[in-house]
């Protein structure tokens, strides 16, 4: 299968995302934000950084570049697309996923590694991991903290589209495991389709032990599972409920 991952000026975790495809023995391409041509890809990768510089909010220009009207297309078809960090910032932004991101609560930026829990285990981006497994990956932001109103947060609850939260090595949702202020813990959503993933966290930098963790290779193997299923033509994986 094929990963597309999108560069954007100010994108910095691009060759990250790019190498962890490679370890997991996948193809990956580095798609031009200037391009409206998504390549075949099977599945899209939104990747942290920048973009933009982050000029008026994280991911306030990107919405608008070329690629995206591309990537908005390939969704409503169902296409599997995965935003990390800012590119999870641009997804809500471009309305492909609800809610905002403000500013972390304690208005620094925070590098370090979190646990998240997996609150939904039946979907494209996690059916290799387990309901409630905990996983151990880095994070790298300084607007990371997830808002929602309360009816779009009550809808997300409802519909089984939070896919992590942050949580304690044991697997507990406490506010003290919350790095940012996000709103219940949210760490990741993903769309009522369940086909669009916005994630804070950054599994391409926890796909080899070296690192501190290989848990991120769990959220590719599950992409790659998926994307055999969809070519086998079998049914889909449960998206949100």
């Amino acid at each position: 299968m094929k990963f597309g991952v999108v560069v954007f000026p100010g994108s910095n975790c691009d060759h990250d995302a790019y190498c962890a495809a490679e370890i997991m023995g996948q193809e990956a391409q580095f798609l031009w934000h200037e391009s409206r041509d998504l390549q075949g890809s099977d599945v899209v990768i939104l990747p942290g950084g920048f973009s933009y510089g982050d000029y008026l909010r994280t991911g306030a220009i990107a919405r608008f570049a070329p690629i995206l009207s591309s990537i908005k297309e390939f969704a409503s078809r169902g296409g599997l697309v995965i935003g990390i960090c800012n590119g999870f910032q641009i997804l809500l932004e471009a309305g492909l996923l609800p809610g905002a991101m403000l500013r972390n609560r304690n208005l620094k930026f925070i590098c370090r590694q979190v646990n998240i829990r997996v609150e939904n285990a039946f979907t494209s981006f996690t059916n290799a991991c387990s309901e409630r497994q905990v996983l151990q990956v880095p994070i790298a932001h300084a607007e990371g903290n997830y808002f929602a109103d309360p009816d779009t947060l009550i809808g997300l609850e409802n519909s089984g589209q939070i896919v992590f939260r942050y949580c304690t090595p044991s697997g507990e949702i406490t506010p003290e495991a919350n790095p940012n202020g996000s709103l219940n813990n949210i760490a990741g959503i993903m769309s009522r389709k369940g086909n669009v993933l916005g994630m804070m966290p950054h599994p391409e930098r926890a796909c080899n032990p070296l690192l501190g963790s290989s848990d991120g290779r769990l959220i590719f193997a599950s992409l790659i599972r998926a994307i055999s299923l969809m070519g086998a033509s079998k049914p889909e994986l449960i998206k949100a409920r």
